[in-house]
């Protein structure tokens, strides 16, 4: 340490230093050049003696500190094991872990790696329910000029209903790994996992690997959960393209590049098994997409983050049904086996004074998307079974605002637009009819959070999704968050 940068030892030095002056000028007056060199060598002494003798106590009080901290963690360590042990249901096995406090406790602070919640994961469930009143029927709904996809689409039930609740358990595995697991409960009374993966934590160079189910990294919105949408429903894209959102089980591995600008590169290889895709009873990879983002701040008060994906997966017999085009009561079963790419590009901006959102903020983003698709299509399979080949490009796109006037309040518009584009069904054209329609919606959204665990909205929306039919909707919509809730994504 240098000795000029310590005030106190500085003032030190400084007072032995008058001091040994005075005493030498009582004994005499002057000095010669040899007094004063030994005189210099006496302050060198002094100046040495007193930095060895600091030093020393700063490497025992260090060391003291160390040991009240090593101290205070095996003590909430233990207190979190008695306290999971006695809070046991079963008095029996309360009693018997009585004897084996010890253990478990020497057990929980030898795996400090594996975090607070080795024993707890976090657990977070999402209550999710509302009001719909729809000026149409919700069962002749569909997106004109695009094959149905029989995923969760659409405006939904009229009335009231149970919206979709999830429940979150999540932890740290070890030093390596974290796991978490998503499980859906719908309203209809049905359980599904929506996620389950693991995921390293540790791996070097900005590299991070995930396996299991999950929702890919596909757009800015796929990979969000449904509670943390601005708005009540998906944009018409994700209907029309994935049936609501794509996911599947796969591995995806992502390398954050060593840059002073954030860009990140992604790579996914899964099963395909969601729409556009369909089961496969093949090995290897039935999906593969490909991902790169890219972002930044401008300022204190603006940040951005700009991405491009491209996602190619197959279809293997493909269902979806159709009606006669001269008579509605006579509906058709078919298929389509053949390959599906989409490309998508995805921006989002954000806003907030001075980079501090509480009081207010904005919100721009975007996301537009275009598919191809080439295969054949099997007519009537039940009974005339006619094969021709397909071949189409459609496209779609929305972009919202969302605007915290207020701390608390929100207001947001969103408007979106498909393009039916190119069908052709070869032979197959006079059975299978798809009009040359653009689907379009407005919507319009107001909500208030009176905190971050709850959240009540409202929304209108000019649905235009049927050709020729104007769905006038009101949705109401109450979210609530119990338990420990992991950070969102930018």
């Amino acid at each position: 340490m240098s000795f000029l940068r310590h005030p106190t030892r500085l003032a030190l030095a400084t007072g032995l230093l008058l001091s040994a002056t005075a005493h030498a000028q009582g004994k005499a007056p002057t000095l010669d050049a040899n007094g004063l060199q030994q005189l210099r060598q006496q302050i060198d002494e002094l100046k040495r003696s007193y930095d060895s003798r600091i030093q020393a106590l700063e490497a025992q009080l260090q060391q003291a500190q160390q040991q009240l901290t090593q101290q205070a963690a095996q003590q909430q360590s233990t207190a979190a094991a008695v306290a999971a042990v006695t809070a046991a249901p079963n008095t029996a096995h309360a009693a018997n872990a009585s004897t084996s406090d010890t253990a478990i406790a020497a057990d929980s602070a030898g795996a400090a790696s594996g975090g607070a919640n080795r024993f707890n994961p976090a657990v977070s469930l999402i209550l999710t329910g509302g009001y719909a009143g729809l000026s149409k029927s919700p069962d002749s709904w569909q997106l004109s000029g695009f094959l149905p996809n029989g995923g969760e689409i659409g405006p939904g039930k009229r009335g009231f209903s149970l919206g979709e609740s999830e429940l979150t358990l999540s932890a740290n595995i070890d030093h390596l790994f974290y796991g978490a697991v998503t499980l859906a409960v719908s309203g209809e009374d049905t359980i599904s996992a929506e996620e389950a993966f693991v995921q390293t934590t540790a791996l070097p160079a900005g590299l991070k690997l995930k396996a299991g189910r999950f929702y890919a990294g596909l757009g800015y919105l796929n990979e969000q959960h449904a509670h943390t949408w601005d708005f009540v429903d998906a944009p018409l894209a994700y209907q029309a393209f994935f049936g609501g959102q794509f996911k599947q089980e796969g591995v995806q591995a992502r390398w954050v590049l060593p840059l002073e600008r954030y860009v990140e590169l992604g790579l996914e290889l899964g099963n395909g098994h969601g729409f556009p895709g369909s089961e496969r009873d093949r090995n290897g990879a039935g999906a593969t997409l490909l991902t790169a983002r890219t972002g930044g701040d401008i300022g204190f008060s603006h940040s951005w983050r700009a991405g491009a994906s491209w996602l190619q997966t197959r279809a293997d017999g493909r269902e979806w049904t159709s009606t006669d085009p001269l008579d509605d009561s006579t509906t058709y079963t078919n298929t389509f086996s053949g390959r599906s790419r989409i490309w998508a590009l995805d921006g989002v901006w954000k806003w907030a004074p001075n980079g501090n959102g509480r009081v207010t903020n904005f919100k721009l983003q975007g996301e537009y998307f275009r598919r191809t698709e080439s295969g054949q299509v099997a007519f009537d399979t039940a009974n005339l079974n006619s094969i021709d080949g397909y071949r189409s490009a459609q496209s779609g796109w929305y972009l919202q605002g969302v605007y915290q006037f207020m701390p608390q309040w929100r207001v947001g518009l969103r408007h979106d637009r498909l393009d039916s584009g190119r069908n052709d069904f070869g032979a197959n054209a006079l059975n299978l009819v798809l009009p040359s329609y653009k689907p379009k919606r407005d919507t319009l959204m107001v909500d208030w959070s009176p905190s971050e665990y709850s959240r009540w909205r409202l929304q209108f929306s000019d649905d235009r999704a049927r050709q020729g039919v104007a769905d006038h909707q009101i949705f109401l919509q109450y979210q609530m968050s119990l338990g420990a809730h992991g950070a969102h994504s930018y």
